[in-house]
């Protein structure tokens, strides 16, 4: 018997800063959007590419970490389920859609050489001075160890 499959992987890159934020209940929620290139060659022969945004969502410890790490222009590794949620609009009154890649998975795409955590105060939000602000700061890189502190 066949299984259905929602499954989405993205790579791209954001398209602005995560925004999280808690639901009523504690759980954590980050939002964020994900562009995704693409490039072909027409029948023309001319090169053409076109970019797809994606609408991004994290919940709980991922939530976090997304919040923490992730900033505007970072290349990411998304994996996730598609889902289409609706409201209705109140000014319009017409029902609205959205669809939004559910993150289950991310992985950080960009090379760890110039990139800290992003300071966040204790509501998930970016500190208005981060100069005073201890948080986030990179430790020194460990001590070097020669061939004479190596105990075998």
């Amino acid at each position: 018997m066949a299984r259905d499959l929602n499954k989405v992987m993205l790579i791209g890159r954001l398209g602005i800063d995560p925004e999280m934020r808690y639901t009523p209940t504690g759980s954590a929620v980050t939002t964020f959007r994900v562009a995704v290139g693409r490039q072909w060659r027409d029948s023309n022969g001319d090169n053409r590419e076109e970019t797809e945004w994606f609408s991004v969502v994290a919940w709980n410890k991922l939530a976090e970490i997304c919040n923490q790490y992730l900033t505007k222009g970072t290349r990411v590794y998304i994996e996730g389920r598609l889902q289409t949620r609706s409201w209705e609009d109140q000014q319009t009154g017409q029902t609205r859609y959205k669809t939004e890649v559910i993150a289950s998975d991310m992985i950080i795409l960009d090379s760890r050489e110039g990139r800290a955590p992003r300071e966040v105060d204790d509501y998930g939000a970016p500190p208005r001075d981060a100069s005073r602000s201890s948080r986030g700061a990179v430790p020194p890189p460990p001590p070097d160890i020669g061939d004479e502190d190596i105990p075998f």
